[in-house]
């Protein structure tokens, strides 16, 4: 099985935790590192043009069997906040129903630091690592999907 991470570069700490999370829950159900790309965006705004790329080459189809998409994004003092999450969340649903691909959604949406160190602690269980979690129901849905 091959597996593609979309990930932010913005919020550098929380973003790598839960890619650890994600190796982690892919490691614990047989998926080998060497079968995981990793592309890294600017920010969470990048990842949906990056993911309907990406299915518009239909690698989908030919190479990946699913995606993860990972960022973070923190309220600060402006509206800037509403606008990210609310665009990035609404375009990437968007894609996934579009091109029905097996989608793992782990972009945070926390209204401070410690929220989002508190959702991507490692070392990555289910219960404290939403990468870890995002993961495990992108592999549900590869299976949900391929039920003929």
């Amino acid at each position: 099985m091959k597996i593609c991470i979309i990930a932010s570069r913005f919020n550098e700490p929380i973003v790598s935790n839960l890619i650890e999370g994600a190796y982690a829950a892919l490691q614990t159900n047989g998926i080998a590192k060497e079968n995981v790309s990793l592309v890294r965006v600017p920010g969470a705004f990048e990842i949906p043009v990056m993911l309907k790329k990406m299915c518009s080459l239909n690698l989908v189809k030919k190479y990946y069997d699913g995606f993860i998409t990972i960022g973070c994004v923190i309220k600060g003092e402006t509206a800037h906040f509403e606008y990210i999450s609310n665009s990035v969340v609404e375009s990437i649903n968007k894609i996934s129903y579009e091109f029905e691909i097996p989608l793992g959604f782990c972009v945070l949406t926390c209204f401070t630091p410690q929220q989002a160190y508190e959702r991507s602690i490692v070392p990555a269980e289910i219960e404290n690592n939403k990468g870890f979690e995002a993961a495990l129901a992108m592999l549900e849905m590869i299976h949900l999907l391929n039920i003929k």
